[in-house]
């Protein structure tokens, strides 16, 4: 059940972004949008924290800031697997990856409130 949670929580976020952020578009249906939401959770999943782990020492030296460059670098990632997928997600450049990683942690932030935990 906690992952389907988590899946709508991203979906509903990777949404939000697409009508706040110029530079993602969505154009696909609503049940691909769950598909590009599964792709964003699977990247962040496995590639994430082997990401992190190499980008330690900038974590480390940035106080935590460099995670929002991370944030921006896995929506470009899901935008570029979900290009290929043909599941209609564009992220256009970095600008919008950026705006767009910080309004996806905002809204799943704020999504994970109202969510009760295990």
């Amino acid at each position: 059940m906690h992952f389907l949670i988590r899946l709508f929580i991203n979906t509903v976020a990777l949404w939000v972004s697409t009508r706040v952020v110029s530079g993602i578009t969505y154009t696909g249906t609503p049940a691909a949008l769950l598909l590009v939401a599964l792709v964003f959770g699977v990247l962040n999943a496995f590639v994430r924290p082997v990401l992190k782990l190499l980008t330690c020492p900038l974590l480390i030296l940035t106080l935590g800031l460099f995670t929002l460059l991370l944030n921006a670098f896995m929506l470009w990632l899901t935008g570029a697997v979900s290009g290929g997928l043909k599941l209609g997600f564009h992220v256009s450049g970095f600008g919008a990856a950026f705006w767009g990683g910080l309004v996806i942690s905002l809204v799943s932030i704020v999504l994970s409130i109202f969510v009760k935990g295990d």
